[in-house]
């Protein structure tokens, strides 16, 4: 009887669009930090010495916008899909990163919402991991319609 309301509860469209938007606004917050501020951020990129550094500066210029189109995305119920897997290779990428630091005993920042953030460690990599599951979760049980039906219920059309 639990199993089957736990399974109910994981495949809800109402919880992919609390996660949604959860995810969304993180990564709207995260990216807002770093777009006005692009050469701070990549200093936080040549940190962890694993890009090539003829590509710190392109990423550190594009990243942000990616990061901020694919939460407003999120947000706004728009190719949610599509964004739920950028947002997870971002969270892949960025939680492998973490990882050879931590290895190396890197003194760095993560970098996740400004330059002088946080430093990287299992907080931030169980953080990364369970936003990680919750883009699955979007991914594979959104329904985007469902602001449709909420505005036509709201408007009273059908």
């Amino acid at each position: 009887m639990i199993t089957i309301s736990i399974n109910r509860l994981i495949r809800s469209e109402y919880l992919s669009l609390a996660l949604r938007i959860y995810v969304g606004y993180l990564f709207v917050y995260a990216s807002l930090g770093k777009i006005p501020h692009p050469a701070q951020f990549a200093e936080v990129i040549a940190d962890y010495r694993l890009i090539p550094f003829m590509f710190v500066n392109a990423t550190a210029i594009l990243l942000p916008w990616i990061e901020f189109v694919a939460g407003f995305f999120l947000i706004i119920g728009y190719r949610s899909r599509g964004s739920a897997i950028v947002i997870g290779m971002l969270l892949f990428t960025s939680t492998v990163m973490i990882l050879i630091n931590m290895y190396q005993a890197a003194p760095i920042t993560c970098g996740c919402y400004d330059a002088v953030g946080e430093p990287i460690g299992w907080k931030k990599v169980m953080e990364n991991t369970f936003t990680l599951f919750f883009s699955a979760q979007i991914f594979c049980f959104d329904k985007p319609e469902l602001f449709r039906k909420l505005g036509n219920l709201l408007l009273g059309s059908s």
